[in-house]
């Protein structure tokens, strides 16, 4: 058993083992760090070695971690945004001013949360207000300058070059198993508030195939669409991450949906450097975890 005194953990390989735990594997963490997959399985390794156990199986059909790399992974995470929040407090400028955020509710629920409070905490002179609205309406309060930026949810084709884009998904039709849809006439629908783009592009251009649908439910919420749609109340579109072992994702008499993307958006009046600051520390975490993790 090796001592105490000679173990170690190195940041790069709790890195690392992260990656694969949020990549689903060694090659793709790999990628996601921009290094070879030697140069991940090597830092592993030799992470094991100090420790004096195994962190991954390699076993066929076995879980990817063993019982002490789970373990480490819970300490990992608090390990490295130690580190990261140290270096940032150390090579920080002084940052003041005021930022007005924009949020949507995924957002507001996600890593993004913890990334504020520590942005606040390194710079106590900047006064950062967020509002937490629909996607539709903090672009139109971009637009009017109410903002100084957003995080918001857009179709993929829509995404601007100023853009910086932190997370993509599908979206799909989906409905209950036990739900049989009518051989003509209009669809049941399930739909958003009018300030839902997912809405206006169902009953606008979604409707050019010929598919009529009528809008016999709405919610403004997530997880009452979802709880209709399990229910057998009607159709609805979704993202990746709503979507429900009991859901069906269906495609007939139905146009398919264009894909999203959630982007930091800037007011086109907003310059400054607290700006600048957050929109970085936003980039670097994103860079660092390869997406922005979200509520499901």
């Amino acid at each position: 058993m090796a001592d105490l005194s000679s173990r170690r953990l190195d940041i790069d390989a709790l890195r690392a083992l992260r990656a694969i735990r949020q990549h689903g594997g060694i090659t793709r963490a790999a990628a996601a760090l921009g290094l070879t997959q030697s140069a991940v399985s090597h830092k592993i390794r030799r992470l094991e070695t100090s420790l004096d156990c195994a962190l991954l199986s390699r076993r066929p059909g076995a879980p990817v971690f063993t019982a002490q790399g789970e373990e480490l992974l819970d300490y990992a995470g608090r390990i490295l945004g130690l580190h990261d929040e140290a270096l940032l407090s150390l090579t920080r400028t002084d940052l003041a001013g005021r930022i007005l955020l924009g949020l949507t509710e995924d957002t507001a629920c996600s890593d993004l949360s913890r990334i504020l409070g520590r942005f606040r905490r390194l710079h106590p002179q900047v006064a950062l207000r967020t509002r937490v609205r629909m996607s539709l309406v903090l672009r139109a309060m971009l637009e009017r300058g109410e903002l100084d930026a957003a995080i918001v949810q857009v179709f993929a084709h829509e995404i601007r070059p100023a853009d910086t884009v932190l997370f993509r998904e599908g979206l799909h039709w989906v409905k209950s198993p036990d739900l049989a849809l009518p051989a003509d006439g209009p669809i049941p629908f399930l739909s958003f508030d009018d300030d839902c783009f997912y809405r206006r592009w169902a009953l606008d251009i979604g409707q050019d195939g010929g598919a009529l649908l009528e809008t016999v439910f709405e919610c403004s919420s997530a997880a009452g669409i979802a709880a209709a749609v399990t229910g057998g109340l009607g159709v609805a579109l979704l993202s990746d991450r709503h979507l429900r072992p009991e859901m069906e994702v269906i495609g007939e008499r139905l146009p398919r949906p264009p894909a999203l993307a959630y982007v930091i958006r800037r007011s086109r009046k907003a310059k400054s450097p607290a700006l600048d600051g957050l929109i970085a520390e936003v980039e670097a975490e994103v860079d660092r975890k390869g997406g922005l993790a979200l509520a499901a």
